[in-house]
């Protein structure tokens, strides 16, 4: 695994989350994984100042309800931020391709219409050794990353005077 490519390495003195209020919402459908991409998210917003009672988890049943749920996240107004994660492995039928289709341009149709920040932490994978791969304790953790890029996007924000 490499963070070629990834900001999760570089150093975040610039961002802090001390006074932010973060919701992570995240599929169960493959649990195995996207618990540790939750682990992986609040260890990155603590390790930033986040309290951990300003981070809320809201569980949904699969990626597919990722889009419906972050919306409503949006709209309650009470955060400042949003990670998403899910995990969806590569099956024997085109389910996989719709799926994935349907949590990508949903998260992203809510991500533009969006106030806030939100972050697209949804593993597609072929099988559950690459998933698990991603979903590790270091900071390669895709939601690890995923928390990272919130933090980089709340500053950008506050940069244009946005938030």
């Amino acid at each position: 695994m490499t963070l070629r490519g990834s900001s999760a390495g570089e150093s975040r003195d610039s961002v802090a989350a001390s006074d932010g209020r973060f919701a992570i919402v995240a599929a169960r459908f493959n649990s195995e994984v996207t618990d540790r991409l939750i682990q992986g998210a609040k260890r990155a917003l603590c390790a930033h100042g986040a309290s951990s009672d300003n981070i809320e988890v809201v569980r949904v049943p699969g990626a597919w309800e990722l889009p419906q749920a972050v919306a409503a996240a949006v709209r309650v107004g009470r955060f400042d931020a949003i990670v998403a994660l899910g995990c969806v492995i590569r099956g024997e039928t085109p389910h996989f391709d719709y799926v994935c289709m349907e949590a990508s341009l949903g998260l992203g149709a809510v991500a533009r219409g969006a106030s806030i920040p939100v972050a697209f932490g949804v593993l597609t994978t072929d099988d559950l050794e690459q998933a698990l791969a991603r979903a590790g304790t270091g900071p390669d953790n895709k939601g690890f990353e995923a928390a990272i890029s919130v933090l980089d996007m709340i500053a950008v924000y506050r940069s244009m005077g946005a938030i």
